[in-house]
Parts: structure tokens; sequence; C-alpha cells
């Protein structure tokens, strides 16, 4: 029987991740203390009939998570290092060839691209132009960040789900999509506490607005900061019903 369809968040993490190196605020002596509130390099594995596929590759571990069983390939939200470093381990395997697919980045990770080894790098995906993985179909969405960026919109047999990781705000052509397309669920870039200055990522409050106006039945902050989970356990975040942190290895059906 196959397995019914589901996205399996392997990372929820911003750039720094938690804990931070060198932090001792709550949240970073907790997760030291406590695996289950770690939070790895923002990626995903998406299960469909057709295989796994992974969203982002910044988990530095990709060969021993997936040895003997590689995924089926491999979608790239951008080309910052904490999305790709785990590739640059990876393709020094041996075996088939793993496509990756991503946004259009001329420079992306210049190294990747000069020496792909057993990646196999395909054209830019182009916004808006779904293709189906098994049952699950994916729209590729712009999002606003410092390099060329999609996000993914996961349509399985039984619910939407949005993949909008970094991103500081929405594009309009994107929010109306959303809207039409109206999602079930939200997993969306939080990176930033109430009181911080929000640049290239949202903030928790935009975040929340961006909830408000899509009205998806859940969401979920990802990328999520150290300072993040301290407001959280400080009590100040204020998260509407419906609204939760994400957490590493959290698996949402489709």
């Amino acid at each position: 029987m196959s397995q019914a369809p589901s996205l399996r968040l392997l990372g929820t993490g911003d750039t720094a991740q938690v804990p931070c190196f060198g932090c001792t605020c709550p949240a970073c002596q907790r997760a030291r203390t406590l695996v289950g509130f770690r939070r790895e390099a923002c990626s995903a594995e998406l299960v469909t009939s057709a295989g796994r596929y992974l969203i982002d590759a910044g988990r530095p571990d990709l060969t021993q998570l997936y040895d003997g069983d590689p995924p089926q390939g491999i979608l790239l939200t951008h080309y910052h290092v904490d999305h790709v470093q785990g590739l640059f381990h990876l393709r020094w395997g041996l075996g088939e060839k793993i496509p990756v697919f991503g946004p259009k980045d001329p420079q992306g990770c210049a190294d990747l691209h000069k020496h792909p080894g057993l990646l196999r790098f395909e054209p830019g995906l182009k916004p808006f132009q779904s293709f189906d993985l098994g049952e699950v179909r994916v729209t590729p969405v712009p999002l606003r960040h410092s390099r060329p960026t999609l996000g993914y919109c996961l349509e399985g047999p039984g619910r939407r789900i949005a993949y909008l990781t970094d991103t500081h705000g929405l594009p309009p052509e994107t929010e109306q999509f959303l809207r039409q397309w109206k999602p079930h669920g939200l997993l969306l870039d939080a990176t930033f506490a109430p009181g911080q200055e929000a640049y290239n990522h949202n903030d928790v409050p935009q975040a929340l607005e961006i909830i408000d106006r899509l009205q998806p039945a859940r969401a979920w902050l990802t990328h999520v900061s150290h300072a993040v989970d301290a407001a959280d356990m400080a009590g100040s975040l204020a998260l509407p019903p419906g609204v939760e942190l994400a957490r590493d290895l959290q698996v949402i059906s489709l």
C-alpha cells in the first residue's frame, strides 16, 4: 500500500538555528537540554506516490539521512547557503543523478553549478506553472527575498498547503494567487520576534497579518529564530487560534 502524501518538516529554524551558537537565552538553554526544542536549517520532505522529494537542502547531514535511499528530486526555494549547504557533500556521492529544481538564478551557488557531481540542475522553474509529483500538484510562487526565491503550493488529494519560507511580505501576484487558491494550511516565514527590526524576513506580527488576510484553517510559523522561541516562552507572542510554531519532524498530511 502506498503511503499517503504528506509534508515532513526536517527543519524549522532560521540561519543561526536553535540553539544559536554562543547564546544563553532561555530558548537556547532549553534546546541544548531537550532535543525536541532544537531547530535545524529550514527544510522539508514531500512524500508522494512518486517518491520522496526534498524542499531545500540546508541540513548538512543529508548524506546520513538518505544513505542508501536517495530522494527522487530536490526543490530549492533559493540559493542562500543555509538552504543548499547539504548539497556540497551530497554531490560527491555515487548512484543515479538526482534532479534539482529551483528558481532561475544564474549566480546560484557557483561552485555547485560548476561541479555538480551527483546532482543534475534543471532549468529554472517558472512561477505559477504547475507540475505533478505523483498525486501532488506543485505550483511555484515568487517570494520577496534578497535572491530569486520561490515558495511551493502543494495540492494533495485532501488538502492544499502553501510552503512560504524566506520572504518579507508577499509579492502582490503571489497574494492574489493564494486568495484564489485558498490554502487549507500555510507554513510561513516568521523569523523575527515582535519588536525586532525585520529585514529580508517577516517578523511575527507581519506573518500574522498575512495569515489574517489569507484565512487558512491552520497556519504554522517557520524559519523561526531563538528570539521567537524565547518570546513564546515568555508568553509574549499572542498567537491566535489555529496558528502555532512549527516543530522539527512535524508531519502535515496532504
